[in-house]
Order: C-alpha cells, then sequence, then structure tokens
C-alpha cells in the first residue's frame, strides 16, 4: 500500500514512496532519512541494497528518473489521443502557440505545454521548466484528459528528454525544428544534444507515428533514416521538396502575403507576423493541425488571424518617431543572426538598435558570437545585463 509519490522529501506525506533522485545540484540519496521522518515508507533509489530495513522497503533501479516517470504517467493514467512534442534548438514556442491557435479558432479543444506555460482556451498557468517533471507533467495531462481536451501539444527540451521527464508517454506525431549552438555547458559536446533530442524519436512515438521536420537541415538524413526504421509517416517543409510549395512571398510593411500549393491545389493569404522564419514555424504547426477533423482550406481560412506569439519577433509598441520596436527571445548565435536578418530583410531601409545581453552561469562560449553578429547588422548596441545569475555581470558585458 502506498499513498503517493514524491521526490521532494520536504513535501512527503505519510505511506508515500520516495523517489530518491541524483541531480546536477542535488543528492536525493542525502534527503532520505528526510523523507522518512516525514513518513515515507518506500525508497526508491540507485543504491545496491533491496528489501525490508527498519520496517522501510528499499527498491533498487539502475535510472530513478525513469521508473518516477513510468509509474507516474502510469498512475495518473491520462488518456489523450493526439498527443505531440515538439523538439529542437529554436522555434519550439512558435509552433506550439501557432498549432494552439490554428485549433483554437477552428473551435476544436487544445491545450499546449512549454516555456510560455500551461495554456488552455479557459486558463494559463506558469511553468517553472519548458518541459516540467514527470509528477507535474503526469497531473497536468490527467487535468487535461478529465476536460476531454484531446488535443495537446508541448515541448520536449533536450533537458527534459535526457532526464527521462517524458519516458512513458507515446506521442501521435514528433516535431524537429532545426539544431544549434545551445545547451553545451549541460551537455558537454554537440553530439550528445543531438542524440537527447533525437530519443523523442528513437524511443518515445507511437506506433504509425507522424514525425514532421524541415529537409533543408544537415540533420535530416538521421530522421529520415530514423522513421524509415519506426515506420513513421514523414511530413516535410523545403524550398524545393517540402509538402507545403511556396508559389510566391512579398512584405507589405508589417505584413506579409504568401500565395501556397499544397496536393495541387492553390491558396493565398495574408499573415500579421514579422519575419520570414515564422513562415516555417507556422508551416510545421499546420502540417500538425491538419487530420480527418480538420482539414487544410479550414487552417487556411484563420491564418490571416494568427498573432505573433509573445517574445518571438513580437509587435510591443511605436516610437514617437515612428520606429518599431520588436521583442524577441532569440539567445542562440543563430536564432540572433535569423532574427536580425529577417528584421533586415523586411524593413531594408531602416537602420536597427538591439538591446541585448547574456545570462550568467550559462554557455560562455557563444557571448563573443552573439556580440559580433550584433555588430553585423545593428547600427546601435545597448549591452545590458540578462539574468546574470552568480556572475559578475561586468565580466559578461566584457
Amino acid at each position: 500500500y502506498f499513498s503517493g509519490i514524491n521526490f521532494n522529501s520536504q513535501s512527503c506525506k505519510k505511506n508515500n514512496i520516495f523517489f530518491a533522485i541524483k541531480g546536477n545540484q542535488f543528492d536525493g540519496n542525502k534527503f532520505v532519512f528526510d523523507a522518512i521522518s516525514k513518513g515515507a515508507k518506500t525508497i526508491v533509489h540507485d543504491k545496491k541494497f533491496q528489501g525490508y530495513k527498519n520496517d522501510i522497503l528499499y527498491l533498487s533501479f539502475n535510472n530513478v528518473r525513469k521508473t518516477l516517470a513510468e509509474l507516474s504517467y502510469r498512475l495518473f493514467n491520462p488518456k489523450i489521443n493526439n498527443l505531440i512534442a515538439v523538439t529542437g534548438t529554436n522555434g519550439k514556442s512558435s509552433i506550439c502557440n501557432f498549432y494552439f491557435q490554428i485549433l483554437d479558432l477552428n473551435k476544436k479543444k487544445v491545450a499546449s505545454l512549454g516555456t510560455l506555460g500551461i495554456k488552455t482556451q479557459s486558463k494559463k498557468l506558469k511553468a517553472s521548466n519548458t518541459t516540467m517533471d514527470s509528477l507535474h507533467l503526469s497531473k497536468y495531462l490527467k487535468y487535461l484528459s478529465d476536460k476531454k481536451i484531446d488535443n495537446v501539444i508541448l515541448e520536449a527540451s533536450s533537458h527534459g528528454l535526457k532526464q527521462h521527464r517524458l519516458d512513458g508517454l507515446k506521442f501521435k506525431k514528433g516535431i524537429f525544428t532545426n539544431l544549434s549552438h545551445d545547451h553545451l555547458d549541460y551537455h558537454k559536446n554537440y553530439n550528445d544534444y543531438f542524440n537527447a533530442k533525437l530519443y523523442l524519436f528513437k524511443n518515445l512515438l507511437a506506433k504509425r507515428a507522424t514525425i514532421i521536420t524541415d529537409q533543408d537541415i544537415p540533420e535530416y538524413k538521421k530522421i529520415l533514416k530514423i522513421s524509415k526504421k519506426k515506420k513513421a509517416h514523414l511530413k516535410t517543409i523545403s524550398k524545393q521538396y517540402g509538402l507545403i510549395k511556396v508559389l510566391e512571398h512579398k512584405y507589405i510593411g508589417e505584413n506579409q502575403y504568401l500565395k501556397i500549393k499544397y496536393k495541387n491545389l492553390k491558396f493565398s493569404f495574408y499573415l500579421k507576423l514579422i519575419g520570414k522564419i515564422q513562415i516555417k514555424n507556422l508551416f510545421m504547426a499546420i502540417l500538425a493541425a491538419e487530420n480527418k477533423s480538420l482539414k487544410f482550406k479550414k487552417i487556411i481560412k484563420v491564418l490571416n488571424r494568427i498573432k505573433p506569439v509573445n517574445g518571438r519577433l513580437e509587435k510591443i509598441g511605436k516610437l514617437k518617431n515612428k520606429a518599431i520596436c520588436i521583442l524577441d527571445y532569440a539567445h542562440t548565435p543563430e536564432a540572433l543572426e535569423l532574427c536580425l536578418r529577417n528584421i533586415k530583410e523586411q524593413f531594408a531601409n531602416k537602420n536597427i538598435s538591439i538591446v541585448l545581453g547574456c545570462g550568467g552561469n550559462r554557455d560562455h562560449s557563444k557571448r563573443s558570437i552573439i556580440g559580433k553578429i550584433a555588430n553585423k547588422y545593428c547600427d546601435r548596441i545597448y549591452l545590458t545585463n540578462d539574468n546574470p545569475r552568480y556572475e559578475n555581470p561586468k565580466k559578461i558585458r566584457n
């Protein structure tokens, strides 16, 4: 018998199972006796000892995080038919948000989970991580399942995948955006970072799942190989070979006009979005949204009502001199370059001023690269602090 599961000794209750997780900063094994004093009767750990000791049952597993995730999802048992995961370095939040908007505007029940929080049509909650821990995620998914929300899209971060936070879930669709320089303070090297992302496609897809990706990225060959092995249905975007072909594109001030071809049918529409990069993210969201109950034509009809995502090439106002103010969350060299290149292209006759900084206690190697990119595209730079954490801000700015 057990009353619940927990991995935080402070919130342990009588007859709980306590999972002793060894993290980057804290080792759960050091809090076992604290959990027992709060009433835990079963301890799941990665030590050799297994069995009864002082009326406490100890269970030994090689991977405590994975065990916690698998048990959490079985225990809460959320029944969500259309569960989608998005992974990659840039574009995850935009794809999740565009997908949410497409379904919402078509009056379909939908929820999204990620950097921007937990969002349903009736409420919005804050989330502590891009991909939250499995225990909290299983509870939220159960809540969505009870509300009969059948379409759920979530961001799968490399941290979340490597730490097995999604093990035990089966995704109907998996989206891979791109891969670039990020989180190398945690992953040690590029290969480890890429493999963490690929874990979603190798291990967490349901049978006959759909994989959506960009055919023009260098990682495509690897994803194609996995999709063949998994017998997954592959949908791609691409300048030449994608399912959606762009026949015409032009900027009209802060808006964009597109004419596209999909399955031999032609469509045209306007987008109230800044930046050509938004189109890639939007196309991936469209491919994820299209199914038997939501046809392509219905999706196209709502695209002119799509709003920019918070902090993603988002227009936040105008100054007295008619300068447009844009907010963007770019924090990798590739994302910043893409963002500035897009702005330069859309507003060719305008000067760019930028306000930027780099976070403390994170990847140092990208700082000077980000500085050079800002210098290349911008006419004026305001260098400032961005959450210095425990590092000297002056050192970061230098």
